[in-house]
């Protein structure tokens, strides 16, 4: 199987995000996701909606939160427990490939902290870093899902498993 072709992602500015107004086609997009809910539930859609957001912006900054909240009616301190409750929404702009390591045991006793130990070195940050030319940001998570396939690296919503240190090279060299 061919490999995928990663695309970088679009990361709105904090300023551009401080304060929100969905347009018409965030709405549109809003009331397709509400309509397969009971009307009464609208907290049920806050989820896909969250998606929603950092597929178009990025991130999910306070403001964000903060035009969810209205939108669906809900508190926005409800909405920023779940944001700051699930890893998978950033809460800060990630750099435009977002390297998620999965570094549970599995993909441990397959070499994932070779390939941690060599990120690090590579780009210069740590987890939860972002280079400082805003290319990369390195985050470590709980499983991927790929146990079989370790180590396996999320970059952006590409999966990539079975890595080692040169094919990640590879990969790196590719998004340079």
């Amino acid at each position: 199987m061919a490999e995928p072709r990663t695309a970088p992602l679009t990361v709105a500015p904090p300023e551009a995000v401080a304060e929100l107004r969905f347009d018409a086609a965030m709405e549109a997009e809003i009331a397709r996701i509400l309509a397969r809910y009971p009307s009464t539930q609208a907290q049920a859609a806050l989820l896909p909606v969250l998606w929603l957001c950092q597929e178009r912006w990025g991130w999910i900054s306070p403001g964000i939160e903060r035009a969810i909240a209205e939108r669906l009616a809900l508190s926005p301190a409800f909405v920023e427990g779940v944001v700051s409750f699930y890893t998978m929404y950033q809460r800060e702009p990630p750099g435009r490939y977002l390297l998620q390591v999965c570094t549970t045991l599995s993909c441990q006793l397959c070499g994932t902290g070779e390939l941690v130990g060599h990120l690090k070195q590579r780009l210069g940050i740590d987890f939860g870093e972002t280079t400082a030319d805003g290319r990369f940001t390195l985050v470590d998570v709980q499983c991927l899902g790929a146990c079989g396939e370790g180590p396996v690296v999320q970059i952006n919503n590409d999966y990539y498993t079975g890595l080692t240190v040169e094919r990640l090279e590879a990969l790196l060299d590719r998004f340079e």
